[in-house]
C-alpha cells in the first residue's frame, strides 16, 4: 500500500490532517502528546507497522474490562466475547475491577500502555452518573476502539449494546400482576446507576404506590434492602440482578417465609445456575451471547477503520418463567402476611 494512501487512512481515523500524520511518524516537534498518541494508536489498530524509531510494537490485544466476576453473567458475557474475538486472532487483556482492587482509571492507562487494539467495558463507571469519566476522555483522544455494554450517562460518545431495560421490568411486573399481586416492590442498584433508573422509570409507569429499595449488586446488601421491602408489605418483588434476587430470597427465608408461597421473587439477567436455585429462580433473561457478539461486531467495525454509530444497539430480553413466583394467596385467618423489620 501507498505511503500517500496509508497518510490518508490514519488521517481520516484521528481527524487530523496528512501533514500532522506526517510529522508524528517522522517524529517531528510541535506535535502535542494527545495527537501524537492518537495517530500511534491509529498505526495499530489499522495494521500498519510503526516506524523503526518510534517505541513500540502493534499489538493483537482487546481489553476487556468487567466490573466483577462473582456475578455469574460477567464470566458469560466474557466467554461470547472472548470466543468470537479469538476466530478473528485477537487475544484477551481480562481486567476485573473490584471494590478493593484496580481503579478504572488505572486499567485504562495499562491497556493504553499496552498498545491495545480496542476496549469493551461490560459494566463500570460509564453506568454511574456521579462517578468520574475523566479517563474514558484518554480512551476518544487516542480514537481508540471502544464499546459500552448496557445504558451509559449521556455525552460519552462511544457505540453502546444494551438490554431494553424499561422492557424488562414492563413484563415482570405484568407477569406478577396477572398472578394477582398489587404490592409489587422494586429492588434496585444505586441510585445513581442509569439501567436502574431505567428500570424505575418503566415501574412508575405501572405503580404509583412506589415500593423501592436499593443496594449495591450483592447479596447481604441485597438481603438487607429487601427485608424492608417485605416488611413495608410487598408480596412480589422485581430485583434488578440475579444476585439482588439471591440476597432477596434469603430475607424472605430468614424472615421466616416461603418463596414463592409467602413472597414472589423475579430476578434480571438469567444468569447461569438461575435454573438450579432454591426454588428456580423466575427471571429477565439478557441475550447474553447476542449482546457479546454484537459488542465484538461493533469494536471489530471499528478497528478495521469503519465508523460504528456512536448510539444504542438495543437488545429484546426474554422473561424466563420458573418457581420462584406463584398466584398471589390471601393469608389464613391468624396468619402474619409478612414479617415487620425495623
Amino acid at each position: 500500500m501507498s505511503s500517500s494512501r496509508r497518510l490518508a487512512d490514519i488521517a481520516q481515523h484521528v481527524g487530523v490532517s496528512q501533514a500532522t500524520v506526517s510529522r508524528v511518524l517522522n517524529d517531528k516537534p510541535g506535535i502535542s502528546q494527545a495527537t501524537r498518541d492518537a495517530v500511534l494508536t491509529a498505526l495499530d489498530v489499522l495494521g500498519y507497522e510503526r516506524p523503526n524509531k518510534l517505541r513500540g510494537e502493534r499489538t493483537r490485544l482487546v481489553g476487556l474490562v468487567l466490573p466483577e466476576m462473582t456475578n455469574p453473567v460477567f464470566p458469560a458475557l466474557a466467554e461470547a466475547m472472548a470466543g468470537a474475538l479469538a476466530k478473528r486472532a485477537f487475544s484477551v487483556v481480562l481486567c476485573t475491577r473490584t471494590v478493593d482492587g484496580v481503579p478504572e482509571a488505572d486499567y485504562v492507562r495499562m491497556l493504553l500502555d499496552q498498545q491495545v487494539s480496542g476496549v469493551i467495558f461490560a459494566g463500570g463507571h460509564y453506568q454511574e452518573m456521579e462517578a468520574d469519566h475523566g479517563h474514558y476522555a484518554a480512551l476518544r483522544e487516542r480514537a481508540l476502539p471502544t464499546v459500552l455494554i448496557n445504558a451509559a450517562v449521556d455525552g460519552l460518545g462511544f457505540p453502546q449494546v444494551c438490554t431494553d431495560d424499561g422492557h424488562g421490568v414492563e413484563m415482570a411486573y405484568q407477569h406478577l400482576a396477572a398472578l394477582g399481586h398489587q404490592r409489587i416492590g422494586l429492588l434496585l442498584g444505586p441510585a445513581d446507576h442509569v439501567p436502574s433508573a431505567r428500570k424505575l422509570a418503566a415501574y412508575l409507569a405501572f405503580d404509583g404506590a412506589a415500593l423501592v429499595g436499593r443496594a449495591p449488586f450483592a447479596v447481604a446488601e441485597a438481603q438487607v434492602a429487601a427485608g424492608h421491602l417485605i416488611g413495608q408489605g410487598a408480596t412480589a418483588l422485581i430485583c434488578a440482578s440475579d444476585v439482588t434476587a439471591i440476597g432477596a430470597i434469603r430475607a424472605a427465608h430468614r424472615m421466616g417465609l416461603s418463596v414463592p408461597r409467602d413472597i414472589s421473587i423475579v430476578g434480571y439477567d438469567d444468569s447461569p445456575m438461575m435454573a438450579f436455585t432454591d426454588p428456580p429462580l423466575t427471571t429477565v433473561r439478557q441475550p447474553v451471547d447476542a449482546m457479546g457478539h454484537a459488542a465484538v461486531s461493533l469494536l471489530l467495525q471499528q478497528i478495521d477503520g469503519r465508523a460504528a454509530p456512536a448510539e444504542e444497539l438495543f437488545f429484546e430480553p426474554e422473561l424466563v418463567v420458573r418457581y420462584s413466583a406463584a398466584p398471589f394467596s390471601r393469608p389464613s385467618p391468624g396468619q402474619s402476611p409478612a414479617v415487620q423489620v425495623s
